[in-house]
């Protein structure tokens, strides 16, 4: 009679190849039939001793890949549900009052032009609500190199968004909770 490890070695090899094209044309991504497949055998691997002789084997790990999916799918669900959840809550928080002057996506897209490290800088300072001396000590740097880096930050932006035509009133700020910029 072979052990546990040479009945499961004996399973994966006779069904892996049928497992993996029976998620793969069930999931949307590649990387979530490997996350089903891998959870498959995690289970089989468990649940060894259930696994039947035989032909039947090959349909029980069918079984199991289909639980699998069904959980992996209900999962996505709730995934999704949150992230709407959060959309929402942000939109509430930081949502685009009716007379808003500014064009977000104008700024956003500005933003995304400036470099990694202005966009962390100032990141850091109006969507994290950290001051210059919070900062210094997390990028290991004296509070007066944050302060000039952080004033040649904001004048970048500052002229990216002209250039880009883009028109800025305190009305349109968004401003952290607790903190003024």
């Amino acid at each position: 009679m072979p052990d546990d490890t040479d009945r499961f070695e004996a399973v994966y090899r006779a069904t892996y190849d049928q497992i993996i094209a029976y998620a793969g044309r069930r999931c949307d991504s590649p990387q979530d039939a490997a996350d089903v497949v891998a959870e498959t055998f995690t289970i089989v691997w468990r649940k060894i001793d259930e696994l039947p002789p035989g032909a039947e084997a090959r349909l029980w790990v069918y079984g199991v890949a289909r639980n699998v999916l069904a959980d992996h799918r209900r999962s996505a669900l709730r995934h999704q549900a949150r992230h709407r959840e959060l959309d929402a809550e942000m939109a509430d928080l930081y949502g685009d009052p009716a007379d808003h002057n500014v064009e977000l996506n104008a700024i956003a897209q500005v933003f995304r032009t400036l470099s990694d490290d202005d966009r962390e800088l100032l990141s850091l300072v109006a969507w994290e609500g950290l001051d210059r001396e919070e900062i210094a000590t997390m990028l290991g740097l004296s509070r007066n190199a944050v302060r000039i880096r952080l004033y040649r930050a904001r004048k970048r932006f500052s002229r990216a968004l002209d250039e880009a035509d883009v028109r800025f009133t305190p009305a349109s700020a968004i401003v952290p909770a607790g903190r003024p910029l």
